[in-house]
């Protein structure tokens, strides 16, 4: 594994579940002084500011982001910790996707998705980056989530700097499991019918 990508895994510990773990803290939005994190991370692997820049710009999952003067550095979702990133309530598609893996499936279908150990559900846009996330898991397993009906009932869609789409859960009368692009397709009719 690349040494960066490593490290990058190590900044998404810190900065969403675990600051305690280099000696730092992060204020009620979630932001870190990067001077600290450097210093912190430099205790286990050398690094700069120029690899922390490096992290945050190639990041293909676009986790961080910095302030407008580069002098702090959050992850943009995905904490474990009460922090208030700053999320705007904002519309979603009126569908949305969550992929995981197969082994989730019985608990998802009695109880819907829940946060568990994370503020928000994390869902996508499309269907293949919700195949992907799935894909960590083991065998994919796509749901389709009706957003429209959600709004309709009155729950509340954040979209992250990253464009992870998040809500506090979905009920399972929300959700359907994806199964071909036919079923998509109907999905699609459906939806537009209501």
């Amino acid at each position: 594994m690349n040494v960066l990508n490593e490290i990058s895994k190590y900044i998404a510990l810190i900065l969403r579940h675990k600051p305690e773990t280099i000696g730092i803290s992060l204020d009620e939005h979630g932001w870190a002084n990067v001077d600290e994190l450097i210093h912190g991370i430099n205790k286990e692997y050398p690094f700069t500011f120029d690899n922390l820049e490096t992290i945050v710009n190639t990041d293909n999952k676009q986790r961080y982001s910095f302030n407008e003067d580069k002098t702090l550095i959050r992850a943009n979702q995905g904490h474990s910790i009460p922090v208030d990133v700053e999320l705007e309530e904002t519309f979603p598609p009126d569908i949305l996707w969550h992929g995981t893996g197969e082994k989730y499936v019985d608990s998802i279908d009695q109880q819907g998705l829940i946060s568990k150990s994370r503020l928000y559900v994390h869902l996508s846009s499309d269907i293949d980056t919700a195949t992907k996330v799935g894909s960590r898991h083991g065998k994919p397993v796509v749901y389709v989530v009706d957003t429209k009906s959600m709004v309709k009932d009155g729950y509340k869609f954040y979209l992250s700097v990253n464009k992870v789409w998040l809500t506090k859960c979905v009920p399972v009368r929300y959700l359907s499991k994806w199964s071909n692009k036919d079923e998509l397709a109907s999905t699609r009719t459906i939806d537009n019918v209501y």
